[in-house]
Order: C-alpha cells, then structure tokens, then sequence
C-alpha cells in the first residue's frame, strides 16, 4: 500500500542509441527518460540515485550517488520532473532498476522505488 502522504511515481522510457553503440565491441548505449510525479499530499526533494543494472549475462552494476543529472528536484504536490540519461552495458538486453532517496516537507526520508524496464536493441525480444 502506498503511503498518501508521500506518493512518488516513476515511469521509465528506455530506447537504444546505435550510432553510439558497438555491437562488435560488446558496448550497447542506451539512453533512457524518466519521469518522476509527486502524487502525495506534501513536496519531497530527490536526494540520491540509486540503480541496479543487470545485463542478460548476469552482470550486475550498482550506481549510486546526489541526485540526478546534477539536480536534487523538489516537486510540489502534483508536480512532475523529467531528465534524460544513459547506460552502457555489454549485452543486447538488460535490466535497469532502483529507487530514488526522496525527503519530505516533514524532513522525513523515504524511498521512491523504481520499477524494473527493460533496455533492448529493437525487435530482439517478441
């Protein structure tokens, strides 16, 4: 059950960038925006990033660190944010997710949690 208070939605759109990529290289960019919607009932300020990338060899990548693309947001209630970046793994397919480090107007931390999305070079998977 979500908290009403402190409600953050995050949707992922993730698309394949092949005139950065090297396929004979294993070295697949992919670039991905987020939007992040505050849906809760006070303002919350994006602290830190943190990612789990798992390509479809079972490699994993933790990322983590302040904010996002430089930014710590603050969004009001019903406000939205959206950034563009990017990820480079060794593998055709794999697999972004995490959470963002959010604090509230009350000054209590929470998680945002970041669903799994899929990164894919086009008509690989079905």
């Amino acid at each position: 059950m979500t908290n009403p208070i402190n409600n953050i939605q995050v949707e992922a759109v993730s698309r394949f960038v092949p005139d950065q990529s090297q396929p004979d290289a294993d070295r697949y960019v992919f670039a991905y925006t987020i939007t992040i919607t505050n849906k809760g009932q006070q303002s919350a300020k994006l602290i830190n990033r943190y990612w789990l990338i798992t390509d479809s060899n079972g490699k994993k990548n933790e990322v983590s660190g302040s904010g996002v693309i430089g930014q710590q947001p603050k969004l009001l209630p019903g406000e939205s944010f959206e950034y563009t970046s990017g990820s480079v793994v060794e593998t055709p397919v794999a697999t972004m997710q995490g959470y963002y480090e959010m604090v509230g107007n009350d000054g209590v931390p929470f998680k945002a949690p970041i669903d799994v999305f899929r990164l894919a070079i086009p008509n690989i998977l079905n």
